[in-house]
């Protein structure tokens, strides 16, 4: 292909290379991408010929990429998730939220708000087919620059410098303890109350763990990090299990997180002791609209599921 009499290399020749750089090694990325091995060994060397480098170096019992073939690689990774963008956007503007559209989504979010969610948005978009991946924050932040995904929802705040982001709604800390604590009875607690209580924490790299840290302001013992959970459900049991206290955000408490133990799930007078839950996606994508309407849609769901589970605890209150 040649453009202003400049030969290009081609989206087919580009996708082969990645694949190849992948798995380093012909018969498998040949296998790969349902071709034959000549098929894709000649596909690699006319994009060597064209680019006027080598990209692998084949001197060695294995494939290396040479530092052209890196720099390469890096550049057609953004040519054809530019490309792909391209191809799903110029479909979606046809119909809102049809087609495919990858999801990333934390940990502490996905298992609380994605299951009383999905029903909800499958009614709304029946032709939507939402490809979901659940990882930490910064793991969501590299698929969705290299174009793994085409959104993130994520808690706010975070770094998202060269993202477009929105608010979709504020979640609220409520103080998880035993059943036999001394706080289990109170109807809300003060910060203060909390300087002798030891906290328990998720591992560092879950964005749950700053914004805990930063709600308490410091004014809490954590614990070393010889105890520190993977998950907020094991946080829970071992809470349950008398080692200590931690903070629950309000979409956990709704999903029930404390159901077959003894927690109490106190709420915090303190305002700030809250993490925001946004969506970011990539600045001027083509997946921008739709990105919006599914911010649309979740910050509607969550104001009418907060209204209901407010309705429900007042009933269950007054012992309705």
């Amino acid at each position: 292909m040649s453009y202003g009499g400049t030969m290009l290399p081609t989206l087919k020749q580009l996708h082969y290379f990645k694949v190849l750089s992948k798995h380093l090694s012909f018969s498998k990325a040949a296998e790969a991408c349902f071709i034959t091995q000549s098929t894709l060994s000649a596909s690699i060397k006319q994009l060597e010929t064209v680019l006027g480098c080598e990209l692998l170096d084949r001197s060695g019992r294995t494939l290396v990429l040479t530092e052209a073939g890196e720099k390469v690689l890096a550049k057609a990774s953004l040519l054809l998730r530019d490309a792909e963008d391209l191809v799903q956007g110029a479909r979606a503007q046809s119909q809102p939220l049809c087609g495919r559209f990858r999801l990333g989504v934390i940990p502490s979010i996905a298992p609380f708000l994605l299951p009383r969610f999905l029903p909800h948005l499958r009614a709304l978009y029946p032709d939507l087919k939402l490809f979901l991946r659940e990882d930490l924050s910064r793991n969501l932040m590299v698929a969705l620059r290299e174009g793994r995904i085409d959104a993130a929802l994520m808690a706010l705040p975070y770094d998202t410098t060269g993202f477009d982001s929105a608010v979709i709604g504020s979640d609220a800390f409520y103080l998880a303890v035993p059943g036999v604590h001394p706080l289990a009875e109170a109807n809300e607690v003060q910060m203060s109350d909390l300087a002798s209580e030891v906290l328990l924490l998720l591992e560092d790299g879950h964005c749950l763990r700053n914004h805990v840290l930063a709600a308490t302001g410091g004014r809490m013992l954590a614990t070393s990090e010889d105890i520190q959970a993977t998950s907020l459900s094991t946080l829970v049991q071992m809470v349950d299990n008398g080692i200590g206290v931690t903070l629950v955000p309000r979409i956990a408490v709704d999903a029930e997180i404390n159901r077959g133990t003894s927690l109490k799930l106190v709420p915090i007078a303190d305002k700030n002791a809250r993490r925001e839950i946004g969506m970011v996606w990539r600045r001027k994508s083509s997946f921008e609209a739709n990105a919006k309407l599914l911010c649309e849609c979740l910050e509607r769901f969550m104001v009418e599921d907060h209204a209901g589970q407010s309705v429900s605890e007042g009933s269950l209150e007054k012992g309705a």
